[in-house]
This record gives C-alpha cells, structure tokens and sequence, in this order.
C-alpha cells in the first residue's frame, strides 16, 4: 500500500469519490472551514483526482466566506458561520466559482475552544449544490465525544460521502 499522509478510511472514501465521479463525467468542488482543506487533501491523495476535482475553497475566516464564496453578511450576522445558511451558500458560491457540477461545503466547530449552549463543540453543518438543480441538501452533525482531530476526520468522511453520486 503506497504512503499516505491520511487516515486511510480517508483515503479509501476520497478513492471511492474519485473513481465513481469519473465514471459519472462529474467533477466536483469543496469550500471548507473547519476541516482546513482536509477533504481537498483527501481528494489529491488520489491518483487521477485532477479529471475529477476542479478546485477547494479554504474559508476558514467569515470574510473570506464573504470574499472567494459570496456568502452574504447577513447571513453570518443572523445566524452565524455554523449554520446550514451559511453552508447552503457557501456550497452554491463553490458552484458558481468553479467548473465542478456537484460543490459540498462545511462549517463547524472543532473545539477545543469555541462551542456554546446552541453550538456545542464537535456541532458541524453540511451542504452539497449540485449545478442545474435547486434541491436542497444540507446537514447539521454533532460528533460528541470526539477531540479536534476527531471532529475534523469526522467532518470530511461526511463531506466526502456528500460527493458520491
């Protein structure tokens, strides 16, 4: 088995994603905050990710969610980075920057640090735009129990489970 710098439960999805959107002609984006370009990571493990994955947004600050994915700020004033607002958007901002015809987004809170009554540590939210359709998919997880490392691996096994077709 050749040398990973990942998980290999990351690598195994990230191939699986790779491989079935390749034979789907799809190719895919992620805008990330708290997993940091770890679902990016996962996807360039792959040999032939490049005919599947067009491009990662790192937006782990609010302005750049405003500046590289367009989400509103007003969303962010009203109901925070940690919401399924926010992802919805920051997946369809993904989607009309980039080439990709299906975008995943994720938003959450890692911890240690940063968790509230409303938004515990470990709350993480989803969202997947897929071009040419107006559903919408988005989720919000908590991993309970789980360090920053723990919610983080958690979080993109998630998110790359959302790029399957």
């Amino acid at each position: 088995m050749p040398d990973t710098l990942l998980p290999q439960s990351l690598v195994d999805l990230a191939t699986r994603v790779i491989e079935e959107n390749a034979m789907a002609g799809r190719k895919v984006a992620v805008a990330e905050s708290c997993t940091g370009g770890l679902v990016s990571a996962a996807l360039t493990e792959i040999p032939g990710s490049s005919a599947v994955f067009d491009r990662g947004f790192i937006t782990y600050s609010n302005e750049a969610k405003q500046e590289m994915l367009g989400v509103a700020s007003d969303i962010i004033d009203a109901v925070g980075a940690v919401s399924i607002a926010c992802v919805y958007a920051m997946a369809q901002g993904a989607l009309a920057r980039s080439q990709a015809d299906v975008a995943v987004a994720i938003s959450g809170i890692a911890g240690p640090d940063g968790g509230s009554e409303m938004k515990p540590v470990g709350t993480v939210v989803f969202a997947r735009a897929v071009r040419g359709s107006d559903d919408k998919d988005a989720e919000q997880r908590l991993f309970e129990g789980e360090d920053r490392a723990g919610v983080r691996r958690h979080a993109a096994l998630v998110a790359l489970e959302l790029l399957l077709p």
